[in-house]
Formats: C-alpha cells, structure tokens, sequence
C-alpha cells in the first residue's frame, strides 16, 4: 500500500512538471539560487562579514561547494549538482516511507541531499593532486625551453603538444592574448598566475615576471620547479596519514548498516522489534541522524594536508 502510494506522489509530481512547463534543472536552480542569494536585513550582512554570525550549516556547505567548482575549473556542473542533490532528497525520503519508519524521513531526506555536495568537498583533493603532477611536467620543458632561448612566449609555443588539459588551456590563451590581443608579456604572466591556484605555479609566474627585467634572474626557476617534486611526495605520505581515520570510519559504517539485514537471519522476533515498532524505528532514525553528522564532520576534519614549503 504505501509503495503505491508513493509511486501515485512521483506520478503527481512529474504530471505536476509537464503542466507547469518545468524542467527539473531549472527548478532546482531557482531553489538552491534562493537559498544562496536570499536576502537578508543589513545588520545579519554586517554580523556575517565580521564573523559575529555564522551562516546557516546548508548556506556554507553551498558556499564552500560553488569555490571548489570554481577553482576547479567546473563552474558549469553547479545546476546539475543541485539537481541531484534534490534528486537524492527525494530518493532517500522515499526509502523512509518505503520501510514505514516516518521518524526517518527528515533525517534520510536531509542526509541524502548533502551527499553529491559531500563527494565534490572529497575530490576536490584528488582534482588538485592531477593538476600538480601535470604542472610538474608542463613546468619543466617550459623552464628548459626558456633557458635555452630567453623567450617565454617562444618556450611555451613549441611545448603546447606536449601539454595536457587543464594546464593546457592556460598557456593557450597566454599564447593568444600575446600574439592576438596585447603583446605585453608581463601582463599577461600576470593574467595566467590567477588561472590555477597553485602556490609553485604563483612564484613561477613571479619569477617570470622579474625575468622579464632582468634575464640573469632565469637561474631561479629551476629550484622553483623542483619544489613541485619534493611536494608531490611529502604530501602522499601526508595524505596516507590523514585518510587513515576516514578508512576506519568507512568501516564502523558498514559494519552498523550491515547488522540490520544480519539480524534479520539471527533473531527475526528483535528484527520485527527494530523496525516495525516505535522505539525500533528512533532506534533507526537515531543511529541515521549520527551517521550523517558523524560523515559531516570526518569530511572537515580529515581534508588533506597540503605541504607548501
């Protein structure tokens, strides 16, 4: 009865769509944009620039989510993100009403909303670690190049096909703002430090542009370079150290997930009890509610290290 009942809510749903003439992606746009641009009286601004008060926990998890997408370079996936992120709101409520437990339909509608917010904070990291260990290639034959010719502009141009994507559109568009739009190299170095947020691409870029005055300066990139090397392998060592907790957590969540069908095939009368009677269900939506904020917090405790200097 109750799976009926929700298939007829999807059905009402989706016709509720097609009258209206929405398209999901825009609606969840509106909702989310709502939540991130809401306005507020100017004495909450003032409290929120000092930091007298904090955002609301949804406002910052956006927040945060929308400067890694930035940084990152998939500005554009934001819409499909939040998409999905109602998509699995309405999942993990139907999964609640699906088990007759109503006590967990807040919890699980809320937890399962956060999750593809959740996974871009997680591969944020591993995101950055590729571009570092392409910059760590691209800035190498560059500085080569250059120190044989004294031209940057030349050194990036014969090294272009050996570039890969996303460090590669960087260096075209230095390329074309030269030869196309403005010729002042200094400019544009300047222009291509803010493409990647990366503090040995930043100084690189700083050292390039004292070069550009100064061509005996040319002797300091190559220790610049190779900070990019000792980094990369302090900071696996790093992240084998801090991702540690989060593998144990991974595994006390499976291991309390896993005993509710274990139960069933051990005591199905304490099965019954767990999920069909009122204290079994807070039992459940308890133990929900704990997992998510328990995930919330191994995420933020556990980003990784990054080794800078």
């Amino acid at each position: 009865m109750m799976t009926v009942l929700l298939i007829a809510c999807i059905g009402m749903i989706a016709g509720s769509f097609i009258l209206l003439g929405l398209t999901p992606m825009a609606f969840t746009t509106a909702i989310f944009g709502r939540l991130t641009d809401q306005p507020k009286a100017l004495r909450d601004e003032v409290n929120e620039t000092i930091r007298r008060k904090k955002k609301s926990y949804l406002r910052r998890e956006l927040a945060e989510v929308q400067s890694i997408l930035k940084v990152t370079g998939r500005s554009a996936r934001f819409p499909m993100l939040c998409a999905l992120s109602l998509l699995f709101f309405a999942v993990g409520a139907s999964v609640a009403v699906m088990l007759s437990n109503f006590f967990l339909v807040p919890v699980m509608a809320a937890g399962c909303m956060l999750l593809p917010f959740w996974w871009v904070k997680l591969t944020a990291s591993h995101f950055k670690k590729d571009i570092a260990a392409e910059l760590e290639t691209a800035l190498s034959i560059i500085t080569t190049a250059y120190l044989r010719n004294e031209d940057i502009l030349t050194a990036v141009e014969e090294n272009l096909p050996y570039l890969n994507p996303p460090v590669l559109s960087v260096f075209q568009s230095f390329v074309s703002r030269v030869r196309l739009v403005d010729p002042d190299v200094t400019a544009a170095l300047h222009d291509v430090k803010m493409r990647i947020d990366n503090t040995v691409f930043q100084e690189w870029c700083d050292a390039l542009i004292a070069c550009q005055h100064d061509r005996s300066l040319k002797t300091t990139l190559t220790p610049i370079v190779s900070k990019l090397s000792d980094m990369r392998v302090v900071n696996g060592e790093l992240e084998t150290m801090v991702f540690e907790p989060r593998k144990e957590f991974i595994t006390m969540v499976v291991l309390v997930i896993g005993n509710i069908p274990l139960l069933y095939f051990l005591n199905q009368d304490w099965y019954h009890t767990l999920m069909h009677t009122p204290l079994g269900q807070v039992i459940l939506t308890i133990c929900a509610a704990v997992i998510f904020i328990s995930t919330a917090f191994v995420i933020k405790l556990t980003q990784p290290i990054e080794y800078r200097r």
